[in-house]
């Protein structure tokens, strides 16, 4: 397989969800194929080059958040060259579908991805799940997974009362429990923040010597959005690609955060909060020359 870039363009803002469907399974049949996985879940893959990347997305999510309403990995075809594999599921299923494990059976029997050099999944929240569940159809792949849950099992995870109305779902037969289907992976990233104890306490579930974990505080429970408006995320999975990302270098990419709004205010008010008004105002006097927001002149004139 030699490395090409995909040329192709689209217009997928404002669609509905079956045009929006209609126009991605043009793209991939034009450039690779496109499934349809059971009800709730589709495929698509482009064959670009020897660099895969796997992701597992909602379809709402990646209409309302991502750029161009695009998957997250078209841009990567269009600029590197990687070929791309994408999972999409049109409710909150976190992938567990006999035919979405019947889809990675097939591609294993296939040796589908013993056709690429470097293998990426990826995938936030359920899709981070099913990133690393999933990864054990490639052995020898890297899994970034933003805020997975380990398993919605109630006998692993009983603490975590969150999603009560997707117990239903089974974790105990293919693919089950994440922690133990990313045994065959190089390296597993686990990125969550712990001011959120149960993320937290799932990311403490992936316990393997290969697997690292990056604690984003004060980061939230959306943390794709919120690596996107850092314009991280990008970089992270580049890093991942070719095999040069590790905790250095994302707290390194994690320190753009300082020049963001959204997380320098939380901080102020968790520093408030928690009785450090000196620090929350050296953070305001700090932002109030660099940001144009009136919260932080405001919230300094309430503290001093």
């Amino acid at each position: 397989m030699v490395d090409r870039q995909l040329s192709f363009e689209t217009n997928l803002a404002n669609l509905s969800h079956n045009a929006w469907l209609a126009e991605i399974d043009d793209v991939c049949e034009d450039f690779g194929f496109f499934e349809q996985l059971g009800t709730d879940h589709f495929v698509g893959f482009l064959e670009a080059g020897n660099n895969l990347l796997v992701t597992f997305e909602n379809t709402q999510n990646v209409r309302n958040h991502n750029a161009r309403s695009e998957p997250r990995g078209f841009t990567y075809t269009r600029h590197e060259g990687w070929s791309h594999l994408a999972l999409f599921s049109s409710k909150e299923s976190w992938f567990r579908d006999e035919a979405v494990f019947d889809f990675f059976d097939r591609m294993v029997d296939d040796a589908f991805f013993e056709d690429f050099e470097k293998i990426v999944f990826y995938g936030a929240d359920g899709g981070g799940y099913a990133a690393a569940a999933f990864s054990v159809a490639a052995p020898g792949s890297t899994v970034v997974a933003l805020r997975p849950q380990a398993t919605l099992e109630a006998a692993s995870t009983g603490w975590d009362t969150r999603y009560r109305n997707h117990r239903r779902l089974d974790f105990t037969g293919r693919y089950g429990y994440a922690p133990e289907m990313i045994e065959g992976a190089e390296d597993v990233f686990i990125a969550f923040d712990p001011m959120e104890r149960l993320d937290a306490s799932h990311a403490a579930l992936f316990r393997q010597p290969h697997v690292t974990l990056l604690p984003c505080p004060l980061m939230g429970a959306n943390l794709d959005q919120a690596f996107d408006r850092l314009g991280i995320l990008d970089v992270t999975l580049k890093l991942a690609m070719d095999g040069s990302l590790n905790a250095r270098r994302f707290n390194q990419l994690l320190r753009t955060r300082r020049y963001d709004d959204t997380y320098a205010i939380d901080l102020i008010g968790h520093l408030i909060e928690a009785n450090h008004s000196r620090l929350a105002r050296v953070i305001c006097e700090y932002k109030i020359q660099r940001s144009k927001n009136p919260f932080y002149a405001k919230t300094l004139a309430d503290l001093t």
